[in-house]
């Protein structure tokens, strides 16, 4: 790989990486986006039927990019090898669903995350162990192996499934999964300083995505985009060695994704209501319930991560 060429090593595989990444999915969706699948307008969100007739599925050209780059600049490692392969399996299973005519059932959906949320979890414990991190201490604790797989595959599930929630307003669920990857940056530098070269890799995909889908947006990242994100957030989480602080410095994504899942499913499964004044997922309480505009509410969501990922920063 390119790495093994460079002087400079992590640093300059960063930059290079970066904004190799950056002008790919730049020129790529700018040229091939009128090739992807059109919204049909989702008929019970706020402003759903904006995004009608809108490209879909965007992901299917920032994380192909992200794959790209990664394998050229990162660190190569089998490790790293089997984390692009499936995030981009997180890609693929969001894309088709995309592009399906009639939408894939949820238990679908839900078996294809355990899959991909299992391979990941095996896959981490196999090369670095059960060790994690006391958020705020200085204690590691080894965990039996089958705790953590638990644990990490619950993470990983929920990564996908929130961030894929929180996708309704154009920019949120990109701006909100980058404030959170540059957290999770920050602390990999001393964990896994060579798992940051890919999270700067991602990141830099969701930027020049970024780019279309300010708002009003021209075209949006689907389950393509959004499942793959939150996948890799996961992976950035227990590559951290520091999963448990996934639940601080994700909180705008938990509460935005997660309430709407906690509510559909106590409802559907056990016959309990909650939040009933309350319109999820939550992004959407606020622009119709609050008269939040779309700009408000990405800025306002976005500064509240900000600063919850600054306080946590500093505490660590």
């Amino acid at each position: 790989m390119l790495y093994l060429f460079m002087n400079d090593k992590l640093r300059l595989a960063l930059l290079l990486g970066a904004l190799c990444c950056f002008v790919i999915t730049f020129l790529v969706t700018r040229t091939c986006q009128h090739l992807l699948p059109r919204d049909g307008g989702r008929k019970f969100a706020v402003n759903g039927t904006l995004s009608k007739g809108k490209p879909r599925g965007a992901g299917v050209i920032f994380v192909p990019a992200f794959a790209l780059c990664a394998l050229l600049f990162a660190p190569w490692s089998v490790e790293n090898l089997i984390y692009i392969l499936l995030t981009v399996g997180a890609m693929l299973s969001g894309y088709l669903d995309d592009a399906s005519e009639t939408p894939w059932g949820e238990y679908k959906k839900g078996l294809i995350d355990l899959i991909l949320a299992l391979a990941g979890a095996f896959t981490y414990l196999n090369f670095n162990g059960s060790d994690i991190a006391v958020p705020f201490t200085s204690l590691t604790v080894t965990l039996p192996a089958w705790l953590f797989i638990l644990l990490a595959v619950v993470l990983i599930w929920a990564a996908i499934n929130v961030t894929n929630c929180s996708d309704g307003v154009d920019g949120l669920s990109g701006t909100l999964t980058m404030v959170t990857l540059g957290a999770f940056a920050i602390l990999c530098k001393e964990a896994a300083p060579e798992f940051t070269v890919m999270i700067g890799i991602f990141i830099a995909a969701i930027l020049a995505y970024q780019w279309f889908n300010a708002s009003p947006s021209i075209l949006m990242m689907g389950d393509a985009g959004s499942r793959a994100m939150g996948f890799f957030i996961a992976l950035a989480a227990m590559k951290s060695g520091n999963p448990l602080i996934y639940l601080l410095l994700s909180v705008v994504l938990l509460l935005d994704g997660g309430l709407s899942i906690a509510k559909i499913s106590l409802k559907r499964f056990l016959k309990i209501s909650i939040l009933k004044n309350v319109r999820t997922p939550i992004h959407d309480h606020f622009r119709k319930n609050k008269g939040w505009s779309d700009t408000q509410t990405v800025y306002r969501f976005v500064i509240v991560q900000i600063v919850i990922c600054f306080v946590v920063l500093c505490l660590c």
